[in-house]
């Protein structure tokens, strides 16, 4: 007997650099984030997926 899953949760946490490291610390961030603009285009590409993907699930459950 096949199972339909109809509702699906998922929870996510994203952390960002503490705050009262210092400049050590917001250089060490800099340095895995690729820099300020590298990192807001990174985002905006990430985003960018993530909506490519919801919608490709919703037209997906359309077309059932």
């Amino acid at each position: 007997m096949p199972v339909e899953i109809r509702e699906l949760h998922i929870k996510v946490t994203v952390n960002e650099a503490p705050q009262g490291k210092g400049a050590e610390a917001n250089r060490n961030g800099a340095d895995r984030s690729g820099g300020g603009e590298n990192a807001a285009a990174d985002r905006e590409a990430i985003v960018a997926e993530c909506v490519e993907q919801v919608l490709r699930i919703m037209q997906n459950k359309r077309e059932r």
